[in-house]
Parts: C-alpha cells; sequence; structure tokens
C-alpha cells in the first residue's frame, strides 16, 4: 500500500467547545464586537449617506434618551419586550421550541379588551383582578394546546405553536371586525376612552410605571423559580436528557405541560399590559413583533432573566436609534435596518467565541 493511501491529512484547525470562561473575558469578547460593529457602521454610513458617523450615532442616542418622554417609552417598550421574553425562557431552557409567543400574547391581550368592553360599568376592583385571571387564563389554553400534543402525541412544538399565532391573528381580526367602533371603520379605537374603565392606573402622573413595577417583581421571581425551586431544577434536568429525567422519577409530561402553562400565562399578563396599561386598545399588531425578537433576547442572556434586562435594552435602542436614524436625516428605512443587522450579527457571533474556541494543530512529520 502506498504512503498516500496509508496517510489520512488531518484539519490544520479544530473548533473545541469550551468547558467555561471566565466572566469578564466573555463580557470583553462582547464589548470587542460592539466596536467592530460601530466600525462596519460608520463606514457603511460614510459609503451609503456621506453622513459623518458620529452624527448618526448621536441621533440613535436622541432617539432613545432625547427627552423625558422618549425615555418613558424606551423603558415601557424594554419592559413588555423582557416581559415576553421572561414567558419564552422557562420553555427555551426545557428545549421546548415556543415560537408561539406573540399569539398568546395576543390572545391575553385580546381577552383584556374583551373585559373592557363587556364588563366596563363593573366596579375597578372587581374589573381588574377579573380581567388579569381572563388574560392569564387565555394565555395558558393558548401554550397548553401545543404543550399537550407534544407530550401525548410527541408533535413538533416548532411548527405547532408558529401555525398557533396566525389563528390568533385571525381571531383578533374577527373580534376587530366584531366591536368596530365606529362602525364600518373597521377599528376599535380607544376602548372606554372617555370612562376610562379597564385602564390601568397612573402612577405619579406616569401611565407607564405600573407595567414596569409588574415587570419588574415578574422579573426576579423568574430568576428565583429558576435558579432555586424544585420547578426550575426539573425544567434544566429535562433540557439536558428526558431520558435522564424519566431515570430520576421526573414526570417530562408533566413537566412540559406546567411548564408551557407558566410561558402562556405570562405572555397572557404581557398581552393585558399592552392593552389596558398601554394602547388602550386592540389590533393584530399590538404586540409588533416582540414575541419573535423575545427569542433572540433570551438566548442572548443565556436564560438568565437578569441578564435578559441588559438584552432588552440593547435591542430597544437599536429599534429605537435606528427609527429616530431614518427620521432625523430622512433617509430610506433601509439603511437604519442595514445598521442594526450589522450590530446584531456581530452581537450574535461574538457568542460563538464564548463558547467554543479554535485550536491549530502542530504539523506531524510523515513516517512510513
Amino acid at each position: 500500500m502506498s504512503k498516500n493511501e496509508n496517510h489520512i491529512r488531518e484539519p490544520r484547525f479544530q473548533i473545541v467547545k469550551r468547558s467555561e470562561m471566565v466572566w469578564y473575558k466573555s463580557w470583553l469578547i462582547r464589548v470587542a464586537a460592539i466596536v467592530f460593529a460601530m466600525l462596519i457602521c460608520s463606514v457603511v454610513i460614510i459609503l451609503l449617506t456621506g453622513y459623518n458617523p458620529l452624527q448618526i450615532f448621536k441621533a440613535m442616542f436622541d432617539g432613545t434618551f432625547g427627552t423625558t418622554r422618549k425615555i418613558w417609552n424606551t423603558i415601557q417598550r424594554l419592559a413588555m419586550l423582557l416581559c415576553i421574553s421572561l414567558a419564552v425562557t422557562p420553555a427555551f431552557k426545557m428545549k421546548f421550541w415556543n415560537i408561539g409567543a406573540e399569539g398568546q400574547t395576543l390572545v391575553g391581550g385580546l381577552a383584556a379588551a374583551a373585559c373592557m368592553i363587556y364588563l366596563g360599568n363593573v366596579n375597578g376592583y372587581i374589573l381588574f383582578p377579573v380581567m388579569f385571571v381572563v388574560s392569564i387564563l387565555a394565555g395558558v389554553i393558548w401554550g397548553m394546546i401545543p404543550a399537550y400534543f407534544k407530550a401525548r402525541f410527541n408533535t413538533n412544538e416548532t411548527l405547532f405553536t408558529l401555525m398557533m399565532n396566525y389563528i390568533a391573528m385571525q381571531l383578533t381580526s374577527f373580534c376587530i371586525v366584531f366591536w368596530e367602533n365606529p362602525k364600518d371603520s373597521n377599528t376599535v379605537g380607544v376602548i372606554n376612552s372617555g370612562t376610562m374603565d379597564g385602564w390601568l392606573p397612573t402612577i405619579f402622573g406616569q401611565k407607564y410605571l405600573l407595567n414596569i413595577l409588574i415587570v419588574a417583581l415578574i422579573t426576579i421571581a423568574m430568576y428565583i423559580y429558576l435558579k432555586y425551586s424544585k420547578h426550575g431544577y426539573e425544567i434544566s434536568v429535562v433540557g439536558e436528557s428526558e431520558n435522564t429525567a424519566k431515570y430520576i422519577g421526573i414526570n417530562v409530561k408533566k413537566v412540559i405541560l406546567r411548564t408551557m402553562a407558566l410561558s402562556g400565562g405570562l405572555c397572557g399578563v404581557a398581552g393585558l399590559l399592552l392593552v389596558a396599561g398601554t394602547d388602550h386598545s386592540i389590533a393584530t399588531g399590538t404586540v409588533g413583533g416582540m414575541g419573535f425578537t423575545a427569542i433572540m433576547v433570551s438566548w442572548l442572556a443565556k436564560f438568565n432573566p437578569i441578564l435578559m434586562t441588559l438584552t432588552s435594552f440593547l435591542i430597544v435602542f437599536l429599534e429605537r436609534g435606528a427609527g429616530e436614524i431614518a427620521t432625523a436625516f430622512q433617509l430610506n428605512e433601509s439603511v437604519a435596518d442595514i445598521l442594526t443587522g450589522i450590530i446584531l450579527f456581530f452581537i450574535i457571533g461574538s457568542e460563538f467565541f464564548v463558547q467554543y474556541k479554535i485550536n491549530k494543530r502542530a504539523k506531524h512529520k510523515e513516517e512510513e
């Protein structure tokens, strides 16, 4: 047999998963990725628009923190995105790929709108608890349907939850036409604009403050639930290996149903906050894609509820900053989307270097 037939050529570089990285090194990698992204964005800005990149970045900052109102709107958006991200996190940690947060949040908001329309004359001390219960129940039901079929028949949860989004949107469209006000307007408009029945109360004159406080409490509770509770431990074990979970006596089907009930319920709360605390109306675009954005927020934070606050802020900052760029410089919105995409690409790509390292193989002399 010839020398070439005996020799198996091995690659010069090898990708190896890291066992663990010191926290400050991982954050240095992420910060470096953002710096590189900003440099690339600067080059793109000069080539496409001819503007000074510093002007563009200043506009992004002004779009987020330029006025007191913008600051409150930013925090409100951050809170809603964070709430939905917290909702999908238990399911993702269990490796149940719940892509249906958009629909689960929407039906929660739809339930809240129905309570505001049909129970508007009820005393607020009764109406608000009823709205919370009905919205949570709607989200739970919407999350439990795919969970049941997954636990019972091992269906594909990704496709199932995705299809449930479209059903939720069509159900909302039907209700909007049924409730349209005024007639033939194809819109619900502001619900109870005169009486403000069902509107969440303002605190210290800030209508978004209650929403923010509720989400802050949910964040703390979710962190404790996932890290220190028995249910959180069971979610982690099922996510690592269903066979291991069954071996140590964990009822996997029960964990799937319970976890998706929790995810759906929290999405229902987010829907309530959007309808009763923010928009005071309902539309198919009420959630505004946050159900899908939440997937990236949860993944980037490695399912850590505290870190999700930072990742949510980053996403909201980019969204609002991009919108300000398009308005202030009268640019096509595609330019703003390009900048956002570049930054997110580098941030997501940096996770590769946090998770893996590239080893270079030493050259060996060939022996016959």
